[in-house]
């Protein structure tokens, strides 16, 4: 159903039990976050702050379940939407050779029709009060982490039009607030508004730019949906509503921005200007996206609802918020992607663990030969997929979700040697394990069940169980740099070794396999992973986050020779954190995101008088080993 407002939103969160009001005062610098961050990872309600020290109160973790998404896009479960359109596209997309089928198209054209955004000759409740100085420091905006560059806007729909065309584009970019009318514009080298302001730039003009926050949260899921270029994000929004978008005129530029939102920010941003340099920002990845040079945002007014709620979120190590909006574009997109790139598809996830474009697992119904590679090179053309790390093709037998099965499929079902996969291409501007920005290299994995002609020739035959053959005590004592070892899966038909190392030396990692492959150490293993020694192997979701952020596959993925142009049989893969005296890595490698002792504390003392219940420590606390320094920068 629509909302009317971010008010009657919260109004269906709170009859739903899905709300927790805070009327004591907490902060917007870093003392909101702590106390989001331990309610999302403990399956805490949404929170609205009431006293914020300014006179709008903060709503977060509104998306942060199963059920809070599903009632923000007014369902009752993300499969209605798969459901939805499927019979959309069936109508459109299936042959119409009479002139009777074309007739019986007319009702979903209509229906179509009818969600399309209008625009309105007057102006909207978003236009009700007009800030005589337009002035964001009014506004609650976060602090979220400690070494972030300052304040952040972390949930608005930026708006931007083509210069030439004069198509809108719709996306969420974070906004570090550097003054009361000036911020900071993230947009990625690859999406729609940087697009637009090269060509702003290449004809020499100011670019009118509006931000909006709140209002129904299906705008917000839109600015975050991965469309194709040229698609209206409030077209896809009039279609999860089942209602357009009413528009209204801004105040001070061109552009047009829904009526019912609870904030607008107008301004421009002029290509000519100097950069300015924006962040750190503790980002979805887990770790500090560092500063970087980004356009300047200048703000020339802000209007409001009489009764505007400020909306945010935070990201940080997962899961956070984003988690459940991830899932909602897993499941309404996964049909798209079936019916127009890659029908054989026949699910398709994204672990929160992979912060979704780490790590994507596919299952397809495989009818030929080399089909598996196929739909890794479809995906990872297909718009924002090119973002994707790691790819894994499984049979359709295989619960994607259920991980433990998924990863002994994938052990029984891949030679290392094989059935890897690698390629270079773009990668997210968030990556840090590249060697180069936004430039890195990709890893399929082919877990499908082989035809005879994907058999390599001669093939060996397959091994008997997988073991450490000297003992995990034997193998740290000849390599104290080991700090532990994880074999335990070993026995659960997963052939993965997990190895802690404290890295000294240049090549030590390939030094350490190939000493572990002469001295026949592990027998049978097809997956060896080296961590850094501070990492916690007890948590197999931990392990994954870290690996994904931190591999290149193409260079810290390689096998052991046995003899000149003959593979060991095992795959052997360097997440370690990256440095330039051991590893020739030259960028700066970010630090992982926890929160500060003060504001722990300052927390823990407030906490009894918060009315969330008992005392939910800070999950940072549990982090604390991984992150090196105070700063954003890994030490």
């Amino acid at each position: 159903m629509p909302f009317k407002s971010l008010s009657q939103f919260i109004s269906i969160l709170e009859s739903n039990g899905e709300l927790d009001r805070i009327r004591e005062f907490v902060s917007p610098h870093l003392e909101i976050t702590e106390i989001a961050d331990r309610m999302v990872k403990n399956g805490g309600k949404a929170l609205l702050f009431e006293n914020t020290g300014t006179e709008f109160p903060l709503l977060i973790n509104s998306f942060a379940s199963d059920r809070r998404i599903c009632l923000a896009l007014g369902v009752n479960n993300l499969q209605d939407f798969e459901n939805d359109l499927v019979k959309l596209m069936k109508e459109f997309l299936g042959p119409k050779a009479r002139f009777i089928d074309k007739l019986k198209m007319l009702p979903a054209l209509k229906e179509v029709a009818s969600w399309m955004p209008k625009s309105l000759n007057r102006r909207g409740i978003c236009q009700e009060v007009v800030m005589k100085n337009p002035d964001l420091t009014k506004l609650p905006v976060l602090t979220c982490w400690p070494a972030d560059g300052g304040p952040f806007i972390t949930l608005p729909g930026v708006h931007t039009k083509d210069a030439v065309t004069g198509i809108r584009n719709l996306g969420m970019y974070r906004m570090q607030v550097f003054s009361p009318d000036m911020t900071g514009m993230h947009w990625h080298l690859h999406k729609g508004s940087a697009s637009h302001y090269h060509k702003y730039q290449s004809i020499g003009k100011q670019m009118p730019v509006t931000v909006t926050l709140g209002g129904d949260p299906v705008y917000t899921y839109a600015a975050t949906a991965p469309l194709p270029e040229n698609l209206d994000e409030y077209l896809l929004a009039g279609f999860l509503r089942k209602k357009r978008v009413e528009m209204v005129k801004c105040l001070t530029n061109e552009l047009e921005v829904p009526a019912d939102v609870d904030f607008v920010i107008e301004g421009y941003v002029d290509p000519a200007e100097e950069l300015i340099l924006e962040g750190p920002f503790g980002d979805h990845t887990g770790f500090y996206s560092l500063a970087d040079y980004f356009p300047r945002f200048h703000v020339t007014c802000i209007t409001h609802q009489k009764n505007a709620i400020y909306p945010a979120t935070i990201v940080g190590i997962p899961p956070q918020e984003d988690k459940w909006i991830g899932k909602a574009t897993e499941r309404i997109f996964l049909m798209p992607i079936r019916m127009t790139v890659a029908p054989e598809i026949i699910d398709m996830h994204m672990p929160v663990e992979g912060v979704f474009h780490n790590i994507t697992l596919v299952s397809i119904k495989k009818e030929y030969p080399g089909q598996a590679i196929k739909i890794m090179n479809s995906l990872w053309g297909a718009g924002q997929m090119m973002f994707n790390k790691i790819m894994a093709v499984t049979d359709p037998g295989v619960k994607l979700t259920d991980y433990r099965a998924l990863v002994r499929y994938i052990s029984e079902n891949v030679d290392p040697v094989t059935d890897i996969h690698f390629l270079r291409g773009p990668v997210d501007i968030l990556d840090h394990a590249s060697s180069r920005y936004a430039y890195g290299s990709k890893m399929g994995i082919d877990a499908t069940t082989k035809l005879p002609q994907e058999l390599p020739t001669n093939a060996p035959p397959s091994p008997a169980g997988a073991g450490a053959g000297g003992g995990v005590s034997t193998i740290r004592n000849l390599f104290p740099e080991i700090k532990d070892i994880r074999t335990d899966l070993l026995m659960q038909d997963i052939s993965l070794v997990i190895i802690a190392v404290k890295k000294s030396k240049k090549q030590h990692i390939r030094q350490i396999a190939s000493d572990l492959v002469t001295k026949e150490l592990f027998v049978n293993v097809k997956f060896i992973l080296f961590v850094d020694d501070n990492c916690d192997l007890a948590s197999l979701s931990r392990i994954v986050w870290i690996s994904a952020n931190n591999l290149d596959p193409v260079r810290d993925c390689f096998y052991i020779e046995n003899a000149p142009g003959v593979k060991h049989p095992a795959l052997f893969m360097d997440a370690t954190s990256k440095k330039p005296d051991f590893d020739d890595f030259h960028r700066d490698w970010p630090n992982v995101i926890v929160m500060d002792d003060e504001t722990i504390d300052s927390i823990d003392e407030k906490w009894p008088r918060l009315g969330l219940g008992p005392l939910v420590l800070s999950p940072s606390i549990g982090y604390k080993s991984l992150n090196t320094n105070t700063g954003a920068i890994s030490k």
